[in-house]
């Protein structure tokens, strides 16, 4: 059964296939009155009802933030003014895995993973790799999501100290790790709500090495 959060989506879509015309002040001041009433007010009710259910899950509080619809162009080349997307993010207070929804045009997913590794963070995770790398592909494969590409590109060689032949260079050479997974076809019948509650099972294994690797 439907949750009304179907609706958003819908909205959210056709509000952002029209953005993506006419990305400009005029067109969002024009249309703000909407966008707060239609997609972020029933995003942000989203957000809060998965918040509680990822602690369920998981038995970790996660605090929801629904991703700005204004972009920081501040040091980018690009200068539009607006994202085309609808992004929401549940994350503990400390650094960790955090969980991602993404809603766009061209896609409807579930995501999970660790985003800001740097210096010591970084040192972590790869040492994770290193030592639980099976398990961590294991669950992965079994996740049914993909590995995404989100974040920083991945250097060209395996880190020192490891060997360019190690069995996991490809994770060893990222400097975030992110799975994302597509809604299934039907989950309007299902509910939004529902749908990415039934997702969650799979990848949380993952996400236990994850949380055991970096605990906060």
């Amino acid at each position: 059964m439907s949750d009304g959060f179907d609706t958003l989506i819908t909205r959210a879509n056709a509000f952002f296939t029209d953005l993506r015309a006419d990305n400009t002040k005029a067109f969002y001041e024009g249309h703000k009155a909407l966008y707060n009433a239609e997609i972020k007010k029933p995003a942000e009710l989203l957000a809060d009802l998965m918040a509680e259910d990822l602690a369920k899950a998981t038995g970790k509080a996660h605090k929801p933030k629904v991703f700005r619809i204004h972009r920081d162009v501040r040091f980018s080349k690009d200068k539009t003014p607006y994202n085309t997307h609808l992004h929401l993010m549940w994350q503990r207070p400390s650094l960790g895995p955090a969980w991602f929804f993404g809603a766009s045009p061209e896609y409807l997913i579930l995501g999970m993973g660790i985003m800001g590794l740097e210096k010591d963070s970084l040192t972590t995770y790869r040492n994770m790799v290193d030592r639980d790398g099976d398990d961590l592909t294991d669950a992965m494969a079994a996740s049914g999501a993909q590995l995404s590409d989100w974040g920083p590109a991945p250097l060209k060689r395996v880190p020192k100290p490891f060997d360019q032949d190690h069995p996991h260079a490809d994770l060893l050479k990222r400097k975030s790790f992110a799975l994302t997974a597509d809604l299934p076809e039907g989950w309007q019948d299902k509910g939004l709500l529902k749908t990415l509650n039934r997702m969650i099972p799979a990848i949380l294994p993952v996400w236990k090495i994850l949380d055991h690797t970096f605990p906060g």
